[in-house]
């Protein structure tokens, strides 16, 4: 199954699109095959109506209800550095858990 993933910043190109390139190859490691996409916080309700993402990673602060129910997992790791892993396990346990 290929999970469709969307990581969301203020602009839409600078921490979403790191998070997205680290998502990409330590899911992939893992044995995922992922589709990230990136975006603003002002185009999430299309990009969540367009892309159907099963999960997204926002790097700024979001509120719940933007997100429609699509269940959340925090950006900062990808950015710092720090917990990388441990979210990254996380995502992965949560995407076989739903395919």
């Amino acid at each position: 199954m290929k999970y469709r993933i969307l990581t969301i910043c203020g602009s839409g190109i600078a921490t979403s699109t790191v998070a997205a390139e680290k998502c990409r190859k330590m899911l992939s490691q893992r044995g995922l095959d992922v589709d990230v996409l990136e975006c603003n916080a002002t185009d999430i309700a299309a990009k969540l109506a367009t892309f159907r993402p099963h999960i997204v990673v926002p790097t700024t602060t979001i509120s719940d209800s933007m997100l429609g129910g699509v269940k959340r997992f925090p950006g900062l790791p990808f950015i710092t550095g720090i917990g990388t892993d441990k979210v990254v396990d996380d995502i992965a346990a949560y995407l076989k858990s739903i395919s």
